[in-house]
């Protein structure tokens, strides 16, 4: 991982005697949780103190959290949040866009989390600002309750997050248990997931895997002072019959793909895969994030294993000991994408890379995943 050297004024000294701690200590980290399967798919740094007015500030901040996790070594994507004013501001989101690639983030391990209103945009640039953030290969995340449903449903984000008071009253209130279905009904119909901020009791989380909620935060799905690395337990629940009668797409089962450079050596992957015990596949993409090379972690460390293998392969590119990647349209049904699956024997549970209408990474769907979801459709 590549080290950041702090520019004068960043974020360095934008945190500087505020504590005899060290800012990076005091960095928490919170999991971003796949309720379907029990992973954590993200994480989200967070800077602790008040949140700061303007958008130097801000996104001293973002750098500051960024910086942070690429000292924990891992390679999980990362959630960066910021005001939607603040994109408007082309100087520092530039220097965001630069530090994060001095850190050898790549715009397609990224989430940028946009929180409130436009504040002073019209929709329209607002649209225009978010679309350029996607076409730099960033994924998009909206706080979808300060914004008009219909902006949300044009900007069709990865992730729509919902508003933490609804977390915490679906479960009591139908009103707010509307409010979450109907989030969900928009993410199925334009590939997006919904994600469930401040979730701290058994309730609130069945609650809202019943309505459909794919992804949550918060105290009850993390032990405290929890670092990347660490488990996450989370039960895993029954699927949604109605929407496998549906025929869901395969972005319902889609997961943040673990994103190399297509010039990785081995080693380099080989330390990703040991910072993640749960990662089942790099993929590995040219500088216009199409995906040239997947690496199957198990047949990887295999090769790795055998006589010599360390000495041949560490210091050599990891693309030596991939695949070609298995591609598939964001648009298709997961049964689709099950059949493309099986026409290669020897490869029918290597991960399949969801890609956009330009061939672009988007992340990955699991052939477990799709089988479960058409064994509980046929039952």
């Amino acid at each position: 991982m590549t080290a950041f050297a702090a520019a004068p004024g960043g974020p360095e000294s934008a945190f500087a005697g505020r504590s005899h701690a060290s800012p990076l200590e005091r960095v928490t980290f919170h999991p971003i949780v796949d309720l379907d399967t029990g992973t954590v798919v993200a994480v989200a740094p967070s800077v602790p103190g008040p949140s700061v007015p303007d958008p130097d500030g801000e996104v001293d901040r973002a750098i500051h959290a960024a910086r942070a996790l690429s000292r924990s070594e891992t390679m999980l994507p990362l959630q960066l949040v910021l005001r939607m004013s603040t994109l408007a501001y082309d100087r520092p989101m530039e220097r965001l866009h630069r530090t994060l690639a001095d850190l050898g983030r790549r715009p397609g391990g990224v989430i940028v989390s946009v929180t409130g209103g436009p504040a002073g945009m019209s929709l329209d640039e607002a649209a225009a600002r978010l679309g350029g953030l996607r076409s730099a290969g960033y994924l998009l995340a909206l706080e979808v309750g300060d914004l008009p449903t219909r902006f949300v449903a044009d900007m069709a984000p990865t992730v729509l997050i919902l508003d933490p008071a609804v977390t915490r009253r679906a479960a009591a209130d139908p009103r707010r248990a509307a409010i979450a279905e109907a989030f969900v009904a928009l993410g199925r119909r334009t590939g997006g997931h919904v994600l469930a901020p401040g979730v701290v009791s058994d309730d609130q989380l069945t609650n809202l895997r019943g309505r459909g909620v794919r992804l949550a935060q918060g105290p009850l799905l993390t032990p405290r002072h929890w670092r990347p690395g660490m488990p996450v337990t989370v039960p895993v629940g029954a699927r949604d019959s109605e929407r496998d009668r549906l025929g869901p797409r395969v972005t319902e089962f889609m997961m943040p793909a673990t994103v190399m450079p297509d010039t990785a050596t081995a080693e380099e992957v080989l330390s990703v895969f040991n910072a993640q015990p749960a990662t089942s596949s790099v993929v590995l993409v040219d500088q216009t994030e199409r995906p040239r090379h997947t690496v199957d972690r198990t047949r990887f460390l295999l090769r790795l294993a055998g006589a010599y293998g360390h000495a041949l392969h560490a210091h050599r590119p990891a693309a030596r000991l991939a695949d070609p990647p298995r591609p598939v349209p964001r648009t298709v049904p997961a049964i689709a994408a099950l059949r493309a699956a099986g026409d290669d024997a020897e490869r029918v549970y290597d991960d399949l890379v969801v890609i956009d209408e330009i061939g672009r990474c988007l992340g990955i769907a699991r052939v477990g995943d799709l089988i479960r979801s058409l064994a509980a459709l046929d039952h």
